[in-house]
């Protein structure tokens, strides 16, 4: 039986149809993205599925005492509560089980054959294990840490941004883990290193998950199913977003319909899809074997690990290197640039030419300076150190404020301030609603103020006003935000399509990858590492690299362990006493073995086990295990001693 399912359900809003008798079901341990318009129904379908929305018909059937939780787009939580307290708040009923589990190991101790007992013990241990509880103060922190919240902790929860709250709350959903965790947009406010981490937890502890993304990296490393909503209908398809673009491409195929245009974009993202998938591939695959012998041997060969972290920096510099500009308008000089936020500095030594036709991607963790440095670019802030030189262009300009709207104005307002309905696109004359239905807009929307429209829709009417303007440098500051992956793909077309140059700041690492032709990287030492490589090919190799100088650092810590003990032993001798325990001990240590091998056997059959009573064989068994460990430690220790002394 599924954990929850639902059956013909329906819903609308006043006169608009949301959704029409459509069947979902979630099984344990698969990982559904819903995928679809801004507006499709997605958030009604997961609503609905979380039981926080009723639908109008059908039914909704669901596992006993199933535990679903949610992340909201804007969380709740406890008055009064600091960062730790909220990401914890919620694991009360875990803690609660561990403290009775561990109460009861001791009550077993002394009454094995409490069958009450035994049930209750056995109970817990399955929610702990299902919770993934053991270590739970181990996890508290490494989410923490991943998330970077640490410098937060003692903080008030209210005092954070909205985006930081959101990763409070995912943090902790995380580490409550339910039975079905619900996630809209999970990755958003997430950088690069917080979604990898992310990636990592939710495959490792097998999460039961629905969730919604505009991520398509994200899709594919973790969907099982992809769920459609679209014309009030769900689709589905199986694995992720590549295998979405393959099936949906050939459903379309199916019904014999004019979906030309669909159908070019569909093609055009699976072919460069498929094609940086095989190029990724072939790169790597000769890397992580040689990758994969060296964990093998790296213990007795340092220098193998020395050879093979440098020839992975050599392969990153090799995408460096600017190309030929002699022939290309200069946009901005930047000579030794350096940035401060009050006391934090951002940037420092930063030299670099932005043409006329580059393509730049700023990227790097949260809070490094990327935003700060498009502001600097635009003379909106001051540099600390150095100076920007810019030529005679135009620049269009999209923030995360959508600074460019007025809400009191609708669509043709905004499209036309001059009257009439007739738009400028690039030297074409086009009809306003002509050209905002390649934004995915219906006519109804054009007499719409833009104050009454969602975050997604907001973002969409930005990016289709910015595509008027007549420009040569667009600088964009994370504009996949709250769009739905239509509208991406695109924004992509039209950013393929643009003839000047383009600087984004985007933590999507597939749409840096399909956009972008060189990337400033922001690294932790304040500089910027310029590169000529895609994005994910970049995140592979530093992470590559960091696994590398973790190994070397390791092999050092065990070198130099050794080396104390060798001083520490150099003119010692064994004593005769452990000349003598060298000799018994492992005598001793095999006879312990076979007296704990009939234990065994005896805990094993009734009829033993009920002469002398379970709790006693179980005593004794204890007693002799921990004998065991004893006598085991000894002989090692002096074994490594005599080792070190002989060498």
């Amino acid at each position: 039986m599924a954990l929850i399912d639902l059956q013909n359900v329906s819903k609308h809003y006043s006169a608009q149809t949301i959704l029409t008798e459509v069947n979902f079901h979630v099984d344990e341990g698969a990982r559904i993205v819903i995928i679809g318009k801004n507006g499709s129904g997605k958030s009604t379908l997961m609503k609905i599925v979380h039981g926080s929305l009723a639908q109008d018909s059908g039914n909704r059937i669901t596992k006993n005492n199933l535990e679903i939780k949610m992340l909201e787009q804007r969380p709740n939580f406890v008055e009064g509560h600091n960062v730790r307290q909220a990401v914890e708040h919620g694991l009360n009923e875990l803690n609660a089980a561990k403290e009775r589990y561990n109460e009861l190991s001791i009550l077993l101790g002394e009454d094995f054959q409490n069958q009450l007992l035994l049930d209750e013990h056995e109970n817990l241990s399955r929610y702990i294990e299902h919770h993934n509880a053991w270590n739970l103060d181990d996890k508290i922190e490494r989410i923490i840490q991943s998330f970077d919240l640490k410098r937060y902790e003692d903080k008030p929860i209210t005092l954070l941004s909205g985006g930081e709250q959101r990763r409070v709350a995912l943090a902790s959903l995380l580490l409550q883990k339910p039975d079905i965790l619900l996630l809209d947009e999970p990755t958003n406010h997430l950088d690069v290193y917080m979604v990898e981490f992310l990636e990592e937890l939710i495959l490792k502890e097998k999460f039961t998950l629905v969730f919604i993304s505009h991520d398509r990296y994200f899709i594919d490393s973790i969907a099982t199913k992809s769920i459609e909503v679209d014309d009030c209908a769900l689709k589905e398809y199986t694995g992720g977003y590549s295998n979405y673009l393959v099936q949906k491409a050939e459903y379309i195929r199916t019904l014999q319909k004019q979906h030309d245009n669909l159908l070019g974009v569909l093609k055009r993202e699976n072919e460069w899809f498929a094609r940086g998938v095989r190029a990724r591939l072939k790169r790597n695959e000769g890397r992580k074997e040689r990758l994969m012998n060296l964990r093998e041997d790296a213990q007795t060969n340092p220098a193998k690990i020395r050879k093979m972290s440098v020839e992975l920096q050599r392969e990153a510099k090799s995408f460096n290197g600017e190309k030929s500009i002699n022939k290309q308008k200069m946009l901005f000089e930047v000579n030794d640039l350096g940035l401060q936020l009050g006391d934090k500095e951002l940037l420092r030594d930063f030299t670099t030419r932005i043409l006329q036709k580059d393509v730049i991607a700023i990227v790097g963790p949260n809070g490094s300076g990327k935003s700060t440095l498009l502001r600097a670019l635009l003379g909106r802030v001051e540099p600390t150190h150095g100076v920007i030189k810019r030529g005679e262009f135009k620049i269009g300009y999209f923030d995360q404020h959508r600074e460019m709207l007025d809400d009191d104005k609708n669509l043709i307002e905004t499209f036309c301030p001059n009257g009439g309905d007739r738009v400028s696109v690039r030297g074409s004359d086009l009809h306003v609603y002509g050209y905002l239905k390649n934004f995915l807009f219906p006519r109804d929307f054009l007499e719409k103020k833009v104050g009454v429209l969602s975050g997604g829709e907001k973002n969409r009417v930005a990016l289709a006003l910015l595509f008027t303007k007549d420009v040569d440098i667009l600088i964009l500051d994370e504009p996949t935000n709250d769009l739905d992956i239509p509208t991406i793909n695109i924004l992509e077309e039209q950013l393929t399509n643009f003839t000047g140059a383009v600087i984004i700041v985007s933590h999507d690492r597939y749409f840096v990858d399909k956009i972008a032709k060189k990337l400033f990287i922001f690294k932790e030492d304040k500089t910027i590492e310029e590169s000529h490589q895609q994005y994910s090919e970049y995140l592979e190799l530093e992470k590559e690299v960091k696994q590398l100088s973790h190994m070397e650092a390791e092999f050092k810590k065990e070198t130099k362990v050794i080396t104390e003990i060798k001083e520490k032993t150099k003119i010692i001798k064994l004593t005769f006493k452990e000349k003598i325990a060298l000799d018994t001990l492992p005598k001793e240590i095999d006879a312990l073995e076979l007296l704990i091998d009939e234990k065994n056997e005896c805990l094993a059959q009734p009829k033993c086990y009920e002469e002398i009573g379970i709790a006693t064989v179980a005593k004794e068994l204890a007693d002799l295990e921990e004998q065991y460990e004893v006598k085991v430690e000894a002989l090692l220790l002096i074994q490594e001693k005599e080792e070190a002394i002989n060498s």
